[in-house]
């Protein structure tokens, strides 16, 4: 497809996501709730023909010579399309905030105010590697009431279009707009540049995927963006604990799957409990092949463990998502040295505690500034699914506006209604 042809193609994809998009906004929760649970029923239907789909991606991605992590984020499992269809029953079980009024309060003058919950529009959702994004974005589209524009990475184009047209399917069956969810079709990487600099047709776009295309959306949209860079989440051990809990915990917070976002990447260690902890968890590292970086006084404790792969920390090291079995090791003093590291260092991604201490919990919970922060249990946790928000569409670490894995509120906008009976402004 040449440069005139993406423009235009574009253009199209933005028109026919603005028109739908108001009928999304006023569709009736049940209509919404329908698409929703014919979606997870063709998904489960349509296993052999979405698998034949993701074969050519994967067999493409392996000449291509793409390595573990990326091909596993790429493969569609039954597991994988369970728990999309699964999350997809979720969204429809929740109730329908769109409409939803809030605040409402009477003032001196007689007018009622409040804000209601409305959907924000259009979105474009731009990510790599994973095709169950596809429905994790349409879904919450659906169920949010809004229009949205899918690009999918390139390799797994032949798994995002057959998901998209089950979605078509779904959408359709339920009397709801073809067009409220829609595919980019070209794996050109112009068609990008068009759809984050369409802000008469697109409300917001969502970057998820590796940092280059995340930095080059941030600097190019001429529309808002919710992203986050890089998920460099960190275990706390914390004096005191329970040693036996945290090393359930840290094992599965790194190694439970060594490429998402909220893999734990920086183990730190409280010094008071670290030569009981660190040659314990060493040893269970050691045996999954998982390779630590080590500060000075954790090197020293791991260097005993039999079979483990221990090297120095660069300072590089402590910022590091490696999206492996990698993982880098700090002792520090304590509570403080902790927090101020992760405040340093973190991506504002995820963040754990593992104490026993209830005012050290606390403190943590306050005062450390990521978008998840979490007490005895694992970083692996930090997901819009097991949030209980159905899907997501991504994880923020922005500030404003959605914090964290975004759901169905983090795709709707707050306005001012105002309730009257005749009342009129004096002097």
């Amino acid at each position: 497809m040449n440069a005139p042809d993406i423009a235009l193609s574009m253009q199209q994809l933005g028109q026919q996501a603005k028109t739908a998009s108001a009928l999304m906004a006023r569709a009736p929760a049940a209509i919404k709730n329908k698409a929703l649970l014919a979606l997870a029923a063709l998904l489960r239907q349509e296993l052999a023909p979405l698998q034949a789909a993701n074969a050519q991606d994967l067999e493409r991605a392996r000449v291509a010579g793409l390595d573990g992590p990326m091909l596993d984020r790429l493969k569609l499992t039954p597991a994988v399309l369970e728990t999309c269809a699964q999350g997809c029953e979720q969204l429809a079980a929740m109730p329908d905030v769109i409409g939803e009024i809030i605040g409402l309060q009477q003032q001196p003058s007689g007018i009622r105010v409040g804000q209601m919950r409305v959907p924000i529009g259009v979105f474009g959702m731009i990510f790599e590697s994973r095709p169950n994004v596809t429905i994790e974005a349409a879904s919450l589209s659906i169920k949010s009431g809004n229009a949205c524009i899918l690009r999918g990475g390139s390799e797994a184009i032949e798994s995002n279009k057959a998901l998209a047209l089950l979605v078509v399917q779904a959408l359709q069956s339920a009397g709801l707009p073809a067009h409220g969810v829609q595919l980019v079709q070209t794996t050109d990487r112009a068609a990008v540049g068009h759809l984050i600099a369409m802000p008469q047709y697109v409300d917001v776009i969502i970057p998820r995927g590796g940092r280059g295309l995340i930095e080059r959306i941030a600097a190019e949209a001429k529309v808002p963006v919710i992203k986050h860079l890089d998920g460099n989440c960190h275990s706390y051990v914390d004096a005191p604990c329970d040693i036996a809990q945290a090393l359930k915990v840290v094992d599965n917070a790194k190694t439970q799957k060594y490429s998402p976002c909220n893999a734990t990447e920086s183990l730190l260690v409280a010094r008071a409990v670290a030569a009981e902890f660190l040659p314990r968890m060493g040893a269970v590292f050691a045996a999954k092949g998982v390779q630590m970086r080590a500060c000075p006084e954790a090197l020293a404790l791991l260097r005993s463990v039999p079979g483990a792969d221990v090297v120095s920390a660069t300072e590089a090291d402590w910022s590091t998502e490696y999206l492996a079995p990698i993982l880098s090791v700090k002792v520090v003093e304590g509570l403080d040295e902790a927090i101020a590291h992760i405040n340093r260092y973190s991506s504002g991604h995820t963040e754990a505690i593992l104490t026993t201490d209830h005012r050290h919990a606390q403190r943590f919970l306050r005062e450390v500034d990521s978008s998840s922060v979490m007490v005895n249990t694992s970083t692996r946790f930090a997901d819009g699914f097991e949030y209980g928000l159905g899907a997501e569409i991504g994880i923020s670490t922005d500030k404003f506006h959605a914090r964290g894995p975004v759901g169905i509120e983090g795709l709707t906008s707050l306005k001012y209604v105002v309730l009257g009976e005749g009342e009129v402004r004096g002097g």
